[in-house]
């Protein structure tokens, strides 16, 4: 038996840029060969950089930290990666129907219990990328509302990856109020779109759902995937991420895989 293994984690350095308000990453040599006959570096960054996965404790005050997420039957298992990029564009809500649509289309079943990678295309924005836009990756992404976030809940997910900034809406999260003029373009689309301006559609007590409203349920996600996500999209396999086994860990970066199992 042999295995592939596909890296789905962006690189790390410091020109990623950070979510907006969280500390960039800082590096720097305090040994060199020159005068020390050994290089040695010291890095100083917040976990929200990259591809990472954010932890219970990072809402929960007393949620497990990333030390305490098993590797065996949580952090690695079986699960879907699903296209959606599709369906759904700039400030677009994606709701269960488009990723059971995708799934019948690719004759693919979203399991209880699987991990759920969602493909929104937002990746090709990304920093290192030949189409890098800043601005596009963090604040005009699509994302959920309450509707996926039950569906995700009653599934029993037990994690969610994206390739985007954020697993929830970027409207839904402080970016609204940190950019009023891409925010006032989301509310003209909602309106036109949905029927409701942002104030109503994502109200105070939907708040950053995903984070709030599923992760005292421990259904985790980890944001920023990238890498050779494009070639294995649409498929059933076998994925895990594998962050910094730190103790009192919010959050943590983080390597994610997907494995196919070649007969």
């Amino acid at each position: 038996m042999k295995i592939k293994v596909y890296d789905l984690t962006q690189p790390i350095g410091v020109s990623t840029p950070p979510w907006p308000t969280y500390e960039p990453v800082k590096l720097w040599y305090f040994k060199r060969l020159s005068t020390n006959r050994v290089n040695g570096q010291i890095v100083q960054t917040s976990f929200h950089n990259g591809t990472h996965l954010d932890g219970q404790r990072h809402f929960v005050s007393h949620g497990d930290d990333i030390a305490s997420l098993p590797l065996d039957g949580y952090l690695f298992g079986e699960g879907v990666i699903i296209d959606i990029s599709k369906e759904v564009g700039d400030f677009d809500i994606y709701k269960p129907e488009h990723f059971l649509k995708v799934a019948k289309e690719n004759n693919i079943e979203i399991k209880e219990g699987d991990i759920l990678i969602i493909y929104t295309g937002y990746s090709k924005y990304a920093w290192y990328q030949p189409e890098a836009d800043e601005i596009k990756y963090y604040f005009y992404h699509p994302g959920p509302d309450k509707e996926f976030a039950d569906w995700v809940k009653d599934l029993k997910i037990k994690w969610i990856g994206v390739d985007c900034g954020s697993a929830d809406h970027p409207m839904n999260t402080v970016l609204r109020e940190i950019r009023p003029d891409v925010a006032k373009l989301a509310d003209k689309h909602f309106r036109e779109k949905y029927g409701k301006p942002l104030d109503e559609y994502f109200t105070d007590e939907t708040y950053q759902l995903m984070h709030t409203y599923l992760f005292p349920h421990k259904i985790l996600h980890a944001e920023n995937l990238g890498g050779d996500i494009e070639k294995v999209l649409n498929r059933r396999m076998w994925i895990g991420i594998f962050p910094w086994k730190l103790v009192d860990g919010e959050s943590a970066m983080a390597r994610v895989a997907a494995f196919e199992i070649i007969e």
